[in-house]
C-alpha cells in the first residue's frame, strides 16, 4: 500500500512506516498532513487516482539542513568570480497514516526507548584519600624546587665565527638591471595584401 505525493515542488512515493526529507514545512504539534495526493494503491497491481478526500499524515522526526553545497559564479576574461554556500533546510517526516475512498492505512507504533540506569561510581576508601593528599602536596614542593636533577642539560650550540658574520654584513646587493623595452609595434601589421 502506498501513495504519491507532492511536496516543496518534488513527488514523494511513500507507505506507512517510510521516513522522508521534505522540504521544511509548518507543523502542527509535530504532524504534517499532505493535502496533495497524486496517485494511491490500495493493493498490490492497482494504481490510480482518489475518487474523494485523500490525504497523508506524517509526524516529525528531525529538522534540519543538508551538506553544504558552493554556488561558484564565474565570467571569463571579465575578471568575476563569486562563491556562496548554500544549505538546504529540511523536515524529516514518517509517514503514519495514508486515508483514501474511506479507507485507512496506519504504521505500526515505535517502540519507545527505555533509558538504562548507570551503575552508581563506588566512592574511594578514606585511605585512598589521605594518599592522594600525600603525592599531590610531593608534587608541589617538586615543582616549587625546579628541574633539579630532572632532565640533563644539553650543551650550547657552537656560535658562528666572528669571521663569517662580518663577510656576510660586508656583502653588497646586486645592481639591478635595467628595464628591457620592446620596440613600438608597426602601424598597418598583419598580412600584407597582394
Amino acid at each position: 500500500m502506498y501513495a504519491v505525493i507532492r511536496a516543496g515542488g518534488k513527488q514523494y512515493r511513500v507507505a506507512p512506516g517510510d521516513v522522508i526529507r521534505v522540504e521544511t514545512s509548518p507543523a502542527t504539534d509535530g504532524k504534517v498532513e499532505f493535502r496533495d495526493v497524486l496517485a494511491v494503491s490500495g493493493q498490490e497491481g492497482h494504481i490510480g487516482l482518489p475518487h474523494g478526500e485523500a490525504s497523508v499524515v506524517g509526524t516529525v522526526v528531525q529538522e534540519g539542513r543538508a551538506e553544504k553545497i558552493l554556488v561558484f559564479h564565474y565570467k571569463r576574461k571579465k575578471q568575476y568570480k563569486k562563491l556562496r554556500g548554500h544549505r538546504q533546510a529540511f523536515t524529516a517526516v514518517r509517514i503514519t497514516e495514508i486515508a483514501f475512498d474511506g479507507q485507512r492505512f496506519t504504521a505500526p507504533e515505535l517502540e519507545k526507548k527505555v533509558a538504562k540506569p548507570r551503575p552508581a561510581k563506588a566512592k574511594p576508601a578514606p585511605e585512598d584519600i589521605a594518599a592522594g593528599a600525600e603525592a599531590a602536596e610531593h608534587g608541589a614542593k617538586r615543582h616549587q624546587a625546579g628541574r633539579k636533577g630532572g632532565r640533563k642539560e644539553r650543551p650550547a650550540k657552537p656560535k658562528a665565527h666572528a669571521h663569517a658574520a662580518t663577510h656576510a654584513a660586508a656583502k653588497k646587493p646586486a645592481p639591478k638591471k635595467a628595464a628591457h623595452h620592446k620596440p613600438p609595434a608597426k602601424k598597418g601589421g598583419g598580412k600584407k595584401k597582394r
